[in-house]
């Protein structure tokens, strides 16, 4: 159940004139400085971030989940709820999967998303919980994963995340993401060298059996749900783990997996030095690992990473990182928060292509301290609004997507067809 295109553009009619004469306006500014609007656009067209197909079902928290209106009910129905998503936005042209709650034939997933016009990213093994009903993983994972004492759990694990291989390499992924909840919440739980050397040996399994053109990315996280001790606790850890696993291992970094105010830039940039920049898992977040919408509370954060990234160029262009979402949503409609946050990452990378690169340098070599941060800032307080929709425009999405999206009744719809799910305990998903 798609939206209609007529129903897109019958929403962009109304909003045409003035979206013109702002994109005019602003193309007339940015001529001033020697640059060309229609040539950010084309740039900011060509970027694209994946989305989560556990990210449209409504999210919730270690307390609750209140389920929302017409929640899918399985990957098909998540892939549906993807493509609306892009059908406005233009800009989330994949999906990432997460193993085994994507589980289905892989015939009938590449299938349906040829169906849609959905590819698919990375894939996400899930050893932070345990799988009863699967006959392959009668062992529990509650004190931990890969790094397990027993080695009959540490290798159910390597062996799981060869299955979630095996089917993204049928739909045609090409990375696997390993998160793993290891670790320890009391001193002399476990002992934390001889963790992280079973962990290693774990991976290596993993990796040794990847096929030629996959990529395994490492995803570091400070604590939950390990308190004390985390076994990828850090992108020091995380650094070291891609450099030991060689040439096909990576570091993802996702932006809430970090103690508050830490310079996740920073760490962006050394791992494009190292030359192990995997990609990312985007989200915002005040306290921890919050995974509320990208830019919904740093904006600034997020356009200080993506000065990183556009400040790397051809560095950057090596890597070819996977830009991917990673958010809960538990009190927005999903596929208007994944709207947004796929329009707030396009934004950061526009504001970044936006600042004057040569005048900054210039100040940093002079130690003009006040002009090097007022040459950067400029970028950031540019209103490229303009810019976003027109590239939406270009591509057959909608000028105000949100708007679109309730302007369809698609909600309605669905709810109308899916069963209402009960409301249950904890949980992220």
């Amino acid at each position: 159940m798609r939206i209609h295109k007529d129903v897109i553009e019958a929403a962009n009619e109304r909003l045409r004139a003035d979206h013109e004469a702002d994109y005019a306006a602003l193309g007339q500014k940015l001529e001033r400085r020697g640059v060309s609007i229609d040539e950010v656009t084309r740039k900011v067209s060509a970027f694209s971030v994946a989305v989560p197909s556990w990210g449209v079902g409504t999210g919730g928290t270690r307390f609750a989940r209140f389920p929302g209106a017409g929640e899918p009910r399985g990957i098909f129905e998540k892939l549906d709820d993807c493509a609306v998503i892009n059908d406005l936005g233009r800009a989330t042209p994949a999906v990432s999967l997460h193993y085994p709650w994507d589980k289905a034939d892989p015939t009938e997933l590449r299938a349906k998303g040829e169906e849609l016009g959905l590819a698919f990213d990375a894939m996400n093994s899930n050893t932070f919980q345990d799988h009863p009903d699967d006959p392959r993983q009668p062992l529990s994972y509650k004190f931990g994963s890969l790094s397990h004492a027993d080695a009959a759990v540490r290798a159910q694990a390597v062996e799981h995340n060869l299955e979630t291989v095996d089917l993204g390499a049928a739909i045609g992924s090409k990375a696997l993401t390993v998160w793993v909840g290891d670790g320890s919440n009391f001193p002399g739980q476990s002992d934390l060298g001889r963790s992280f050397e079973r962990y290693l040996d774990a991976m290596k399994g993993i990796t040794g059996r990847l096929p030629d053109d996959w990529r395994i990315f490492s995803e570091h996280k400070m604590y939950e749900p390990a308190f004390y001790s985390t076994v990828m606790a850090d992108w020091g850890t995380s650094l070291m783990t891609a450099m030991e696993l060689g040439p096909k291992a990576f570091c993802l970094v996702d932006l809430g997996h970090h103690a508050p105010n830490v310079n996740i830039e920073q760490i962006v940039s050394r791992l494009i030095h190292a030359g192990k920049l995997g990609g990312f898992h985007f989200n915002d977040s005040k306290y921890g690992d919050d995974d509320l919408d990208a830019g919904s509370i740093d904006p600034f954060r997020l356009f200080l990473v993506f000065n990183e990234l556009v400040e790397a160029g051809g560095r950057l262009d090596a890597l070819h990182p996977s830009y991917m979402i990673d958010q809960s949503h538990n009190v927005t409609d999903p596929i208007e928060s994944l709207i947004r946050s796929a329009n707030e990452i396009r934004r950061a990378y526009v504001q970044a292509l936006l600042v004057d690169r040569q005048a900054l340098r210039g100040h940093q070599d002079e130690n003009d301290v006040m002009m090097a941060s007022e040459t950067l800032k400029a970028g950031f307080r540019l209103d490229v609004e303009p810019i976003l929709a027109q590239a939406r425009l270009d591509a057959g999405g909608a000028i105000d997507p949100v708007a679109a999206y309730r302007t369809s009744g698609y909600r309605a719809r669905v709810a109308s067809e899916r069963p209402a799910a009960r409301a249950s305990g904890g949980g992220i998903v």
